[in-house]
């Protein structure tokens, strides 16, 4: 960090604005802090360090909610740390993401009229580049937007020549150790974009299909081959046995290798062993007994499938079944499909079902809903394909993720995500790890001519006489290296030994499988310690009705208009106080609003409390004190008032409160905790009094202007982590010529390096809270009664206090009792007891306190009498209504039971309002 910027501040103006003007805050706050460097890990700071590595959003991405959410987040994490004093590091970056990015570029191609196989891979992944160079730096801005405290400086891409070195050395120790194969297997399979895909980039939608039931010929004696060609509605002619099947997938007839039944099916145990004649084909196929058979779904026989069904292939693996794959990569049926070859999927569907039906092999067709695996990309059904892939053996990975949790190394939260993590690696597959892209890390495999494999290391020349594998690397591959990689793994920098493991991995619970477990599986296994010590899960952002967030929906909402109308603030306090861990959150756009209110609060409080201090008085006392609160008010402690030590002690409760549950990661009620202080018991109530003991004494006037400022400068570094801009620029105007805390040496002065507030035992006061708890009580209750009986709000009241045990405190609090309550000092008594109580007046009993509101001070009484009179006679008639309609029973018996309901409780309230008149104009006419 240069001298320039330790001792530059962000410009501002000289004179606060009358309200907050985020448009006129962020962008300069954020530029200063960057350019100030204020973003790395400090070498100066006094404690452990503190990393994050964040969860990299794809290069092509644009914000949405989900960003806005996780910077959020792990941008509270990271600031709260830094102000402790903690070595923290926020490491930036973005995803190649190989299926979105080579979609965006094929996309851009087409509307040039050519294609990825025209302009060759070369060219093809020069446009890419080009494309990353022009539209990659977008979503980083974007976070910026958010405030993000990244080290920009170390922002890494999982194509950068040190990843790509990372990725090319996990490979060859996988490979070497045994846990890296090819082999033919079902996988996932995009048509249109002709690769294999995982499971994250599937996406299920319950669907409304159709059953086929068809009945396959069974061989006897009587028949044993087609009597005609297939379609001309002969071929099953004399046949005598049949076995109906039903299916989804009528077209993936042409691949059953076998038909299976229950075990214990009776109906179908006579014909287990014999064979029956495949539609269409002709092929003999054995009808097998499995467990797997529900022999009350449909018909109770189901066709095998081994090549286009995950099911179906571990059936087939159990009786040594062939795997007969009918379809090329462009879902068009393979010469296996005999008649049918070259017909698009669902057109040879057509086509079987039509020819089917002129066999008489089609016995009927149901309505069925179920749930059809979608391409998140590509937008068509996804096939299970057979296909020859890379895969992981997971299953030694899987153990040392399953320990590192399990024995308490790493713990997730919410800890009910445990039992999830455990089911998924317990149960876990070999992981299919290669693609039939062009944009990402190409597979460092060559085969050579004899048909060897060569799998050099990163630092050795590929075989002069080999070919390199085609395909490249699933993206979480890549991904599950980030929290090493990016620090310079597999070398053994100063940032690895310094920063790894990481302390936390904030991200979604939509992803714990896909990218956390293969983080945990990978960092265990490659550098012999778990990657993070915590996993912190936020939920969705669905809308107020809790409806998931989409464009069809237009419930959608862009987190970058609504910075641009609300604040980042308002919208990160939001999404920070909506939700808890691992629940997804309703966004309220009110909430926004009120967040967006509680910024303008925060600044008008300030403007307030800086117009009535005099700062030369304050620096003294705070810069022997080092700018400790609770240093300053130990000297003082005589002079404070009953308000003063009340707020004190909220004031340290919060604090105290604020760690404990920052600490155990309960972010969002942190959040709120601080709002609620600041706006009701600092706000509403502490700058209230101040404004009272400010104008007393020069001593009070001191005292008071010491505990405003040092309440007000403490809670901006509490509230700093949550809303980093307004906290930054009400602080400067605050702190601009005081002594301020650091854990940090030639800090420059920003909140973002001033120390986060500690626990102040020493401030904490009981009684004061318990005494001021009651006077503030009594003030609400004045202010309620005055409210009741409309008294207007410039006029003056009696009040008579009977104080009980509680006189002398209540005495000691009278002139403000009697300024908040608008009670006439001259007409305030307060006495230990009453031997005769005031008739026609207001009663309030607080326990062991009473207080009476002579109502001839407060109200015109015959104008009130007259008032209650009307009311009365309003409410007399509508009880009389309400009980001749319910005793109508003709209404009762023909209209709707919530109808009636509603009537009933209509006429309970009624009531209830009839009493309390009647009460009212009794105690006036007493």
């Amino acid at each position: 960090m240069t001298q320039e910027a330790q001792a530059s501040a962000p410009q501002r103006p000289t004179e606060m604005a009358k309200a907050y003007e985020h448009q006129q805050v962020e962008q300069r706050l954020y530029a200063w802090w960057e350019q100030g460097g204020f973003f790395a890990p400090r070498d100066d700071a006094p404690r452990p360090p503190f990393v994050i590595a964040i969860p990299p959003p794809n290069v092509t991405g644009e914000l949405h909610l989900g960003h806005a959410m996780f910077v959020t987040i792990e941008d509270l994490m990271i600031r709260w740390r830094r102000m402790q004093g903690h070595q923290t590091l926020w490491i930036p970056g973005v995803d190649h993401a190989g299926i979105a990015t080579q979609s965006q570029v094929e996309k851009l191609l087409r509307s040039e009229g050519t294609s990825r196989q025209e302009v060759g891979r070369e060219e093809f992944l020069r446009r890419t580049w080009a494309w990353k160079a022009r539209y990659g730096g977008e979503i980083s801005q974007q976070l910026r937007r958010l405030g993000a405290s990244c080290d920009w400086t170390r922002e890494r891409f999982t194509l950068d020549e040190g990843l790509s070195y990372a990725v090319h050395t996990a490979f060859k120790r996988l490979y070497d150790d045994g846990l890296i194969y090819r082999d033919t297997y079902l996988v996932n399979w995009s048509p249109a974009l002709q690769t294999a895909v995982s499971d994250l980039e599937v996406e299920y939608e319950q669907r409304n299909v159709s059953i086929w039931y068809v009945r396959y010929p069974v061989l006897s004696p009587e028949w044993s081959a087609p009597q005609g060609a297939w379609g001309s509605g002969t071929w099953a002619s004399g046949a005598v046995e049949w076995i109906t099947v039903a299916t989804t997938r009528p077209e993936t007839i042409l691949g059953d290798t076998a038909v299976a039944v229950a075990p214990d099916d009776e109906r179908y145990a006579a014909l287990i062993g014999r064979e029956v004649l495949l539609p269409a084909l002709g092929r003999t196929i054995p009808i097998i007994a499995d467990h797997y058979v529900d022999k009350e779904f449909g018909s109770g026989a189901v066709k095998i499938t081994p090549a286009h069904d995950k099911n179906d292939y571990e059936v087939g693996k159990r009786h040594q079944l062939p795997l007969i794959n009918i379809m090329n990569k462009d879902a068009t049926i393979n010469e296996a499909g005999g008649p049918y070859a070259g017909l698009e999927r669902f057109a040879a569907r057509k086509a079987m079902l039509a020819d089917l039906e002129r066999e008489g092999l089609l016995v009927k067709t149901e309505p069925h809903s179920m749930s059809v695996g979608i391409s998140q990309r590509g937008g068509e059904v996804i096939e299970p394909l057979l296909s020859e892939q890379w895969f992981v053996r997971t299953k030694p990975l899987a153990a040392l993720a399953l320990a590192s949790v399990r024995e308490g190394r790493t713990r997730i939260i919410p800890d009910r995500f445990e039992k999830i993590y455990f089911n998924w690696l317990d149960n876990i597959e070999d992981w299919c790890i290669s693609r039939q892209l062009w944009w990402g890390h190409r597979i460092p495999v060559w085969y050579l001519p004899d048909g060897s494999i060569v799998v050099p290391g990163p630092d050795e020349a590929p075989p002069a006489d080999g070919i390199q594998d085609p395909d490249v690397l699933d993206t979480w591959f890549s991904s599950g290296l980030w929290p090493f990689s990016t620090l310079g793994w597999p070398a053994a920098t100063a940032d690895l030994q310094r920063f790894y493991p990481t302390s936390v991995m904030e991200t979604g619970y939509d992803i714990i499988f896909f990218w956390v477990a293969r983080m945990m599986m990978m960092g265990c296994y490659l550098t012999g310690q778990e990657p993070f010590h915590t996993i912190y899960l936020h939920g969705l952002v669905r809308d107020e009705h809790g409806r998931k967030m989409s464009k069809s929906f237009g419930n959608a909402v862009n987190p970058l208009e609504v910075m641009d109308t609300q604040g980042t603030d308002a919208l990160r306090f939001t999404l920070a106080t909506s939700g808890t861990p691992g629940q997804d959150l309703n966004l309220n756009p009110q909430r926004i609003e009120a967040a967006r209110n509680f910024a303008n609060k925060l600044w008008n409080i300030t403007r307030f409390v800086l117009s009535r201090l005099d700062m030369d008085q304050l620096r003294g006392p705070f810069a022997e004190a080092d700018g400790d609160l609770a240093q300053v008010i130990a000297t003082l402690r005589p002079q404070l008032t009953l308000a003063d030590r009340w707020i004190l002690s909220a004031y340290a409760r919060l604090v105290a409160e604020v760690d404990r549950l920052l600490e155990a990661y309960s972010l969002g009620e942190a959040g709120r905790q601080i709002q609620d202080f600041l706006w009701s018991d600092f706000a509403d109530w502490y700058v209230e009094l101040a404004k009272v003991q400010l104008d007393h004494d020069a001593a009070s006037k001191q005292t008071t202007s010491i505990v405003l400022y040092g309440i007000l400068e403490g809670s901006l570094r509490l509230l700093h982590p949550l809303m980093p801009f307004v906290t930054e620029e009400l602080w400067h105007y605050v702190t601009s010529t005081m002594p301020t805390q650091s854990h940090y040496t030639e800090v420059p002065r920003t909140v973002m390096l001033a120390a986060y507030p500690m626990p102040m035992p020493a401030l904490r006061d009981e009684t004061a809270e318990q005494q001021w708890a009651l006077v503030r009580e009594l003030i609400v209750a004045i202010r309620n009664a005055r409210s009741e009986y409309k008294v207007e709000a410039a006029k003056w009241v009696t009040a008579i206090i009977v104080g009980a045990a509680q006189t002398e405190v209540l005495r000691a609090q009278g002139p403000l009792i009697a300024r908040l309550g608008r009670v006439r000092a001259d007409d305030l008594t307060i006495v230990e007891r009453l031997d005769v109580k005031p008739r026609q007046a207001a009663t309030i009993v607080l326990g062991s306190v009473e207080c009476y509101l002579p109502l001839a001070g407060m109200i015109d009484l015959d104008a009130e009498r007259s008032r209650l009179q009307k009311e009365l006679a309003a409410a007399e008639a509508d009880v009389a209504r309400r009980e001749a309609k319910l005793a109508n029973e003709g209404f009762v018996a023909r209209a709707p039971a919530a109808i009636v309901e509603r009537e009933r409780e209509g006429l309970a309230t009624a009531r209830v309002t009839l009493a309390t008149l009647q009460a009212r104009l009794t105690d006036l006419s007493a």
